[in-house]
């Protein structure tokens, strides 16, 4: 596809190609963080039998409604045995929080309400009702579905899994994301630098959105700006589900990304977005492996990911949130093309409100620690006023 596409229509090319990495079973304590791929079911009941919900006695109501009864304790019930005898009438059993209750017992007299001489409890408070027993299966029961498909597992929901017996849950594999910037002028952090010489920022600001997205980067290296020194990091990225090459595909005399990737069998899909930031933002296919070209402005770059990439990683990541909110500053009318504003995005007794960073040089990365979204500008939209609505793309931390 030649010329630029609108972001719409980027994404609905993208989305036949959203990355699935297939499935892998886990231990249930290694699961944190991940995307549960088939439903936990739970293989008990919990509780599996009425248990006390407190350390007490195990009595009839009928036997306890006055102060001033007197019952015989006839055995003793801890945790995690069973009961050797039921309760019969004018009788008690002690009994401790989680013990299963007794046949014939229907009330836990708490020990707090119970003087005990020998094997002689008195009842020092009436009881009026049945209480503190927890009805089996009043958590969960065998069969029921604890945590669905889809899920990003919580330390909860692993929780309840083990609590269900499982020890193991399925859950979605980790894309592999090759991460390829490409020119002669990057060094990778803590490099002594040189004249004309810049860091590399984009792989590990990158690099990091993939992990927080459910991916599992992988930087070969920074690419020269020769076709034989990128087709030689393309070809050690060959097991990555997605490659994404960093720069390189403008028209200057030194971008030849798209080429190397040609040379190596990619089919270009579109080859430039009619957006602000991200305008040289390409896609290809190779084989099964697919490569999302973003724009060598480390800030660019970083935008892009989130209208983009996250999009692709939609299976371990969850889909991009977008949301509306009150402008709290004007904004001029929009360009020619659709733009995005670095913004911070608040709740204010309810409403959503947001407003635009002051600087949006495409330059800076300082903006991106202090922004929370982005406020979407549709191509020659009308200047905007204060309260108007906007729509806006989260970072996730809104």
């Amino acid at each position: 596809m030649s010329g630029l596409i609108s972001v719409d229509e980027a994404l609905r090319a993208l989305a036949p190609h959203v990355l699935d990495a297939g499935e892998e079973s886990l231990p249930v304590g290694d699961a944190l963080g991940r995307v549960l791929a088939q439903d936990v079911t739970a293989r008990t009941t919990t509780p599996p039998t009425d248990v006390s919900a407190m350390d007490g006695y195990a009595v009839r109501l009928s036997d306890v409604r006055e102060a001033g009864s007197r019952l015989q304790v006839t055995g003793e019930i801890p945790a995690g045995t069973l009961p050797n005898r039921s309760v019969a009438a004018g009788e008690a059993m002690r009994i401790f929080t989680g013990a299963p209750l007794p046949e014939g017992a229907d009330h836990i007299l708490i020990q707090e309400e119970a003087e005990r001489t020998g094997e002689v409890i008195e009842v020092t408070t009436p009881q009026t009702e049945a209480k503190h027993i927890r009805k089996a299966g009043r958590d969960f029961s065998a069969g029921e579905i604890l945590v669905t498909a889809g899920t990003l597992l919580s330390p909860a929901d692993l929780g309840l899994a083990a609590a269900g017996n499982n020890g193991t849950v399925t859950v979605r594999r980790k894309p592999k994301v090759a991460i390829l910037p490409g020119g002669d002028e990057l060094l990778p952090p803590a490099s002594e630098l040189q004249p004309g010489k810049i860091i590399d920022s984009s792989s590990t600001a990158l690099a990091a959105l993939i992990r927080s997205w459910g991916g599992e980067p992988i930087t070969p290296g920074i690419a020269g700006d020769t076709i034989a020194q990128i087709r030689a990091l393309i070809d050690a990225a060959g097991d990555a589900d997605l490659i994404l090459p960093i720069g390189g595909a403008s028209v200057g005399d030194y971008d030849y990304m798209k080429a190397a990737f040609q040379e190596a069998g990619a089919e270009i899909l579109f080859s430039g977005i009619a957006v602000r930031p991200g305008k040289p933002t390409w896609f290809a296919r190779r084989g099964t492996q697919r490569v999302l070209g973003l724009p060598g402005n480390p800030a660019s770059a970083f935008v892009c990911a989130h209208l983009f990439l996250k999009d692709l990683l939609a299976k371990t990541s969850g889909p991009t949130s977008r949301f509306s909110a009150k402008l709290e500053a004007e904004m001029a009318p929009g360009g020619f093309r659709e733009t995005y504003y670095r913004a911070v995005s608040r709740l204010h007794d309810g409403v959503r409100t947001v407003t635009p960073l002051a600087d949006q040089d495409s330059s800076l990365l300082r903006p991106l620690q202090q922004a929370n979204c982005l406020i979407r500008r549709q191509a020659n939209a009308p200047a905007a006023a204060p309260g108007d609505d906007v729509d806006c793309v989260s970072f996730g931390s809104v």
